[in-house]
């Protein structure tokens, strides 16, 4: 058997569009909350695959999903369904305020769903115009045009015009902002339960409960879009679950698989039929092995223990990033639900998030940053005691750093 080609990290740069900026080192292996790169140097993962990897690396349970399923059946199109998918949807719609789901392949593509099922039931509705989409400053639903548009950040935005238009965005969080702008031709209001990109911010209960009187009020959908939030990471099964808002349409990727892509727009029988056949489409979305994989890994988090264990650990990282503010005094607010946490900078510290990151990923430590001024944690749901206190050691080492 012939070897495998030998790369570097130099590589990625003859290689590859430069949309990303990896970091220097290339990791290969994973076992938990713990990861290894071509050196063999190990690292503590904070950062999750940006809150993807749900149960950290190479778990059993996503493994033995995967590699049962691979021999059996791997695809088939979507002119055909298969037993796994169906036991997904079956597990979603037991445990969500759903009816019915649609798959496809991320996140981005669960929200680009959704807009567009949003759309269709406007245009259905009778009510001329009845078009318009409702969105907030600072939020992320994905890099799809549709998607990219919906979000709110111009700087991810702003060089793909002419984008889609019937997109209002207000500040989040500003009811009066959002009572301004919806009306009889809103098709739709799309929130973030906590805006994850946007810098961990999360949604008070009052503003979301009045965006659902204000959608009830106008004929509109309220799209939850809980790609970062869902399966666990709060440490409920999906966001909403903490506020006692019942959203239309939820959109869920990310943690859903484990790690292997997978997203879900969940809805109700009152919109599902709007997408009817030919309306709306994927070729892999739905497919044997993600839904296998994703069937395993929702069993495995839907369970009072792991979801108890995310609000545990949660209160874990926090006296621990607390104890250490204490010494460094670098973090303003340290804020977030469950192992989503965010931690944004003081004023004389602003713009080195990424700077903080770089140097964490040099001690050992991966870790995120949500916009340059909040360094961010998604680690694994499971993740165990030990690996927090020995990331927070990481963490302070890369923190004096700063300190310099």
């Amino acid at each position: 058997m012939e070897q495998p080609i030998s790369v570097t990290r130099s590589n990625f740069n003859d290689w590859m569009v430069p949309v990303f900026a990896p970091a220097n080192f290339i990791p290969v292996r994973g076992e938990g909350s713990r990861i290894w790169d071509q050196e063999n140097k190990e690292y503590i993962d904070f950062a999750g695959g940006i809150a993807v990897n749900a149960l950290g690396h190479a778990h059993p349970v996503a493994v033995n999903a995967l590699t049962e399923q691979a021999t059996k059946l791997w695809h088939v199109g979507n002119g055909y369904t298969n037993e796994p998918v169906l036991r997904l949807a079956k597990q979603l719609t037991e445990n969500t305020f759903a009816d019915k789901v649609f798959f496809c392949n991320s996140g981005a593509e669960a929200n680009e769903a959704a807009l567009k099922l949003a759309r269709k039931v406007g245009l259905d509705s009778g009510v001329a115009g009845k078009s318009g989409i409702v969105a907030f400053n600072n939020a992320f639903h994905g890099r799809t045009l549709f998607t990219v548009s919906a979000g709110g950040q111009p700087k991810y935005s702003q060089d793909f015009a002419p984008l889609p238009n019937g997109i209002n965005h207000v500040a989040f969080n500003d009811l009066d902002a959002a009572k301004a702008v919806i009306n009889e031709q809103t098709c739709a209001v799309i929130v973030e339960p906590i805006q994850g990109e946007g810098g961990v911010i999360l949604a008070d209960i009052e503003f979301l409960k009045g965006l659902r009187a204000l959608c009830d009020e106008f004929g509109a959908l309220l799209i939850f879009d809980e790609v970062q939030t869902g399966v666990g990471r709060t440490g409920a099964l999906y966001a909403y679950m903490n506020s006692g808002v019942i959203p239309d349409v939820l959109t869920t990727a990310k943690a859903l698989g484990g790690g292997f892509p997978v997203g879900a727009m969940l809805t109700i029988d009152k919109f599902a039929p709007h997408f009817s056949v030919g309306t709306h489409g994927t070729t892999y979305g739905g497919n044997p092995l993600a839904s296998a994989v994703a069937g395993a890994v929702f069993e495995f988090i839907n369970t009072p223990e792991v979801l108890e264990g995310v609000k545990h650990r949660h209160q874990y990282f926090l006296d621990a990033l607390n104890a250490l503010n204490a010494e460094h005094q670098i973090f303003e607010e340290i804020r977030g639900e469950g192992l989503l946490i965010g931690c944004e900078l003081k004023a004389e510290y602003a713009g080195k998030a990424k700077d903080i990151t770089t140097w964490a990923g040099e001690e050992g430590l991966l870790a995120l940053i949500a916009g340059p001024n909040v360094v961010r944690f998604t680690p694994s749901l499971i993740i165990p005691e030990q690996d927090i206190d020995e990331g927070i050691a990481r963490l302070k080492r890369a923190l004096a750093k700063l300190a310099k």
